[in-house]
């Protein structure tokens, strides 16, 4: 075993806890949150679990179920989500020396240097402050590797009564009792094709990947499976990733909630998500020097079916949502057709380059100093009052075309006029 203590801290069932923490009549009542546009189940609760509810279970077709059963269904309620992440992230980094953000709910956490006498009760202590302090329930696997610490962490989720959420492998004299039991399909990295390709060399658990034969390994895997085999023997190959990447792409597309015919609406759309997408972009302070619209219309429902792209170069590239907009609107009057209902519409940036670097046209069509205090304006006063306070008018008033959201919970945290209001 390596020298190295590396645990995960994942929320439990996490969109359904930050509905739970603004309303706790919710606590052991079964709570799903649907997808975009309210269609399939994305997070549920371990009462909706026991009611035997999927994950990815279409709505309409649980819909009269979870009536019967008294289940609290809500769409996704992103901004919430979003700023309470952030809180617990923040939260988590006062608590280590090192951390890696693996996803909106997952973190890796550095634990070396704690004595292994006290790895359990170390995060025992981060899991009652990140509940005292936002709410939400977190479970923590920890072992000597990333892989490791994955496996840990769903027993601990699995036995959430007998581990209080924590489960430390460093703890476990016999950690192979706990592989023999761990399905390969489950293991963090193992995907579902993987799987069925090790279960026909007889690798069908952890237990059997650990002690796999290693020139097979080598002649038929990829390298990061053969990793994941010394990862599970304890040697760590997957450091923790401490740096913040940009993007190379940013993609912002929705579905429709309702079927769109008029330009006009398509417009309105196309300047909702070139207005997400180039708020983005300036957050990691680049441009986009390439724009990529798309639409399409539904391929599960028996109509006219239509779908196709059309990109614009721009010379100098750009992070101005006005002159995104334009650009953008270029591209879908080059594809847009009459006579078809489009249910997608989409928009990419693409050929992102940082901001400092960029080098400047002799026409001057880079972004002015005037087009830099706008959006810095613009990025402010949303950030401060609120998503969308602050629009261009071609993103539209009230688009009726706007997903469905029909038991979107307030955004209790990211909004005034929503924060929740106490009775005395």
């Amino acid at each position: 075993m390596n020298s190295q203590k590396v645990a995960l801290a994942d929320c439990n069932s996490f969109f359904c806890s930050c509905e739970r923490v603004f309303q706790p009549q919710l606590m052991n009542r079964p709570v799903v949150v649907l997808s975009n546009n309210d269609g399939c189940v994305v997070s549920r609760t371990d009462e909706a679990k026991a009611l035997g509810i999927q994950m990815g279970a279409p709505y309409f077709q649980i819909k009269d179920f979870c009536k019967r059963n008294n289940v609290a269904v809500f769409s996704s309620n992103y901004s919430l989500y979003g700023d309470l992440s952030r809180r617990i992230m923040k939260i988590l980094a006062e608590w280590v020396p090192e951390m890696e953000v693996y996803s909106i709910d997952e973190a890796f956490l550095s634990f070396t240097g704690i004595k292994e006498e006290m790895l359990t009760d170390h995060a025992q202590k981060i899991r009652e402050t990140l509940l005292q302090y936002t709410g939400i329930p977190v479970s923590i696997g920890i072992g000597p590797t990333k892989v490791l610490a994955k496996v840990a962490n769903v027993v601990a989720k699995k036995n959430k009564l007998s581990t209080n959420c924590v489960y430390n492998l460093f703890e476990n004299k016999n950690e192979d009792n706990i592989l023999r039991k761990f399905p390969v399909e489950d293991i963090w990295g193992v995907g579902r094709k993987t799987a069925q390709k090790l279960s026909f060399h007889r690798i069908f658990t952890a237990y059997d990947l650990k002690y796999s034969n290693d020139k097979r390994i080598e002649r038929t895997f990829t390298r990061p499976i053969r990793n994941i085999v010394k990862e599970l023997r304890g040697q760590l190959c997957m450091e923790l990733d401490l740096s913040a990447h940009d993007k190379k792409q940013i993609i912002s597309s929705r579905s429709f909630g309702k079927p769109v015919f008029k330009m006009e609406d398509l417009q309105e759309a196309v300047a909702h998500h070139v207005s997400t997408a180039a708020e983005k972009l300036r957050k990691q302070k680049s441009i986009a020097r390439a724009i990529l619209v798309f639409i399409q219309t539904n391929a599960f429902k028996n109509t006219p079916q239509y779908h196709n792209s059309a990109t614009i170069t721009l010379l100098s590239g750009s992070s101005a949502t006005n002159k995104l907009i334009k650009s953008a609107f270029c591209c879908l009057q080059e594809i847009y057709k009459t006579g078809y209902e489009y249910k997608k519409v989409g928009v990419i940036f693409m050929d992102l380059q940082k901001k400092s670097e960029t080098q400047l046209d002799l026409f001057q069509m880079h972004d002015s100093a005037k087009d830099e205090v706008l959006m810095q304006v613009l990025d402010h006063v949303n950030a401060t009052e609120g998503k969308s306070t602050l629009k261009f008018a071609a993103c539209g008033i009230d688009p009726f075309w706007k997903m469905l959201s029909k038991m979107k919970s307030p955004n209790y945290s990211t909004r005034w006029g929503e924060i929740p209001k106490v009775n005395q």
